[in-house]
């Protein structure tokens, strides 16, 4: 049993970390086709194209910067539905939910990796043969 359970445990370990991997390639791939370039005036990676979490992240905040700036510091939902800001708004909460939505993917693609790692690790370690118990000390009889 404790074979057949280390086994899995590789297998699957394999598996997740190979699946994270190639999960975070087809992320920054897809978000490095799109062109984006961090605003210049980003707080963090300023310039960078954005390919992974941290420049997806600086980007989804400088656009929320931009558009409070645009709309005088309101958002969305707080704008008259009249109001011709309303769009731009709307606009740069579609932008921000998917930058938003590829960081979380690559904290999940990232979380896969690192489970998987562990399942391989607990799977080598249930392969090794247990340590022979320790043998009991001999005690000298009781004499009376």
């Amino acid at each position: 049993m404790r074979k057949a359970a280390s086994i899995s445990a590789i297998v699957v370990g394999l598996v997740m970390a190979i699946a994270g991997v190639v999960a975070w390639v087809v992320i920054s791939n897809t978000l490095a086709d799109q062109k984006i370039t961090v605003s210049d005036d980003a707080s963090c990676a300023a310039g960078d194209d954005v390919n992974g979490p941290i420049s997806a992240f600086c980007q989804a905040d400088i656009i929320n910067t931009h558009a409070l700036e645009a709309t005088g510091g309101k958002t969305y939902a707080e704008l008259e539905r009249e109001d011709p800001l309303r769009e731009t708004a709307m606009q740069s909460s579609f932008l921000q939910a998917s930058l938003f939505t590829s960081v979380v993917a690559f904290g999940v693609s990232l979380m896969g990796v690192a489970v998987g790692l562990v399942l391989v690790l607990i799977g080598f370690a249930l392969l090794r043969p247990a340590a022979p118990a320790p043998a009991a000390a001999a005690r000298p009889a009781d004499t009376v």
